[in-house]
C-alpha cells in the first residue's frame, strides 16, 4: 500500500528537508487550508444550511455579495488573525486592509485572498473556489500600510486556490513547483494526489466569454477567429471552447489538461484595464501557471512584472499553455508595432 502524503507532511518537508520554507509561512498555509475545509462544508450544506442567495450588499468593485461571500471572507480573517505568522491582510470582500489586532502577536507575512470565485455560480451548484496569494512584509518598521502590499507578483511567498467541486482540492505552490491535495471527508485530512504538475505546451482548448467578442480588441479577436476556422482556418486544427464563468474551475481544467484562459480588455470600459483583480486574482493564478510550465500575460508583458499603484487593481489576463499565450501576446505586440506613431 502506497503511503499518503498529508499537507502538514509535504510543508514539514519542504522546511525540514529542503529548507525551502520557514516555520512561519508553513503554519500561515495550514490555517489556510483549514479555512478552506471550513468554507468546504458550508458550500457543502447549500440550501440546508441556509447560505444561498444574495446578501443585499455590495463589495468594493460594486459588486452584489452572496451570503457565502460574506462567511468565506470571515471564516478566513477569523482563522488567521490570531497565530501570530500575519501582519496583515486584503480580500475582494473589504474596502481597505485587516491588520492583526493589537491584541494578537504580528507576524512577518501578509494575505491576500478573493474568498469565494465565481460566486454568480453559487446557486447553480457550479464549481467555485477561494484564491490565495501570500506576500512577506517588506522592511521592519511597526506600522503596516497599504502601500506594504504593492509588489509585484514574482514576489509571493506561496499562492493557491481551493476548488469546491465534485471533489475539494486544493492546489499550492511555493515557488518550486505546483502540487495538488484532495480533501477525504472522512478524515478530514488534505492528502497530496498530483505532484510537480506540468501544463502541455499546447492546447486545442480555449476560455473565455464568447458574449463579449463585439467588445474584444482586435487581437484578441483574430485569436479566436482563427480557432473558430477550425481544420480550414490557419491553425490547421479543430479548437473546443470551455467557459465556466469560475476563474478557479477553468485554470484547474487547465491544469489538469492544458488549454487557454482569457479574460481581455474589452471597450464597454476603456479605461480599465481589464475586469480581474491583480493582486488576489491576477497574481496568484499566474504564479500557479508559471510554475507549471505556462504562461501567464496581460496581452503585452508578464503578469508577475506588473507593479501594483493601488490594492484593487484590475489587469487583462491571458494564462495557460505557453505556446497559445505566446501567441495571443505576439498578436498584440503586432497590433501596436503597427500603429502609426503619434506626430
Amino acid at each position: 500500500m502506497s503511503t499518503r502524503i498529508s499537507l502538514s507532511r509535504y510543508l514539514v518537508e519542504k522546511q525540514r528537508v529542503a529548507g525551502h520554507i520557514p516555520a512561519q509561512l508553513r503554519l500561515l498555509l495550514e490555517v489556510v487550508a483549514r479555512a478552506c475545509k471550513s468554507i468546504s462544508h458550508a458550500v457543502n450544506k447549500g440550501a440546508l444550511g441556509g447560505v444561498l442567495g444574495s446578501a443585499g450588499s455590495a463589495n468594493v468593485q460594486g459588486e452584489v455579495q452572496k451570503k457565502l461571500d460574506i462567511i468565506a471572507n470571515e471564516v478566513l480573517i477569523e482563522a488567521n488573525e490570531w497565530g501570530g505568522h500575519l501582519a496583515a491582510m486584503a480580500s475582494e470582500e473589504m474596502d481597505s486592509i485587516h491588520i492583526v489586532p493589537n491584541r494578537y502577536p504580528q507576524g512577518e507575512y501578509l494575505l491576500l485572498f478573493d474568498p469565494l470565485d465565481g460566486s454568480s455560480n453559487i446557486d447553480v451548484n457550479v464549481s467555485i473556489g477561494t484564491i490565495f496569494s501570500v506576500l512577506r512584509k517588506v522592511g521592519h518598521t511597526q506600522g503596516i500600510c497599504e502601500d506594504d502590499f504593492l509588489q509585484p507578483g514574482k514576489a509571493q511567498a506561496a499562492a493557491g486556490y481551493c476548488v469546491y467541486g465534485p471533489q475539494t482540492t486544493l492546489v499550492l505552490t511555493l515557488g518550486d513547483g505546483v502540487a495538488m491535495f484532495t480533501l477525504d471527508r472522512e478524515t478530514g485530512s488534505w492528502v497530496l494526489t498530483a505532484n510537480h504538475v506540468q501544463i502541455p505546451a499546447e492546447t486545442k482548448e480555449f476560455a473565455i466569454n464568447m458574449s463579449n467578442m463585439r467588445h474584444w480588441a482586435p487581437p484578441v479577436r483574430r485569436y479566436i477567429d482563427e480557432c473558430l476556422a477550425g481544420k480550414e482556418g490557419p491553425r490547421g486544427r479543430d479548437f473546443n471552447m470551455r467557459w465556466v464563468a469560475s476563474m478557479v474551475a477553468d485554470v484547474h481544467r487547465i491544469l489538469a489538461r492544458g488549454g487557454v484562459f482569457m479574460y481581455p480588455w474589452d471597450k464597454r470600459e476603456p479605461g480599465k484595464p481589464g475586469k480581474l483583480r491583480l493582486m488576489y486574482e491576477a497574481n496568484p493564478m499566474a504564479f500557479l501557471i508559471e510554475q507549471a510550465g505556462g504562461l501567464a500575460t496581460n496581452g503585452r508583458q508578464r503578469i508577475l512584472d506588473i507593479v501594483p499603484t493601488k490594492l484593487h487593481e484590475r489587469v487583462s489576463v491571458v494564462l495557460g499553455s505557453k505556446a497559445e499565450v505566446k501567441r495571443i501576446t505576439d498578436y498584440h505586440l503586432d497590433a501596436e508595432a503597427e500603429k502609426p506613431a503619434t506626430p
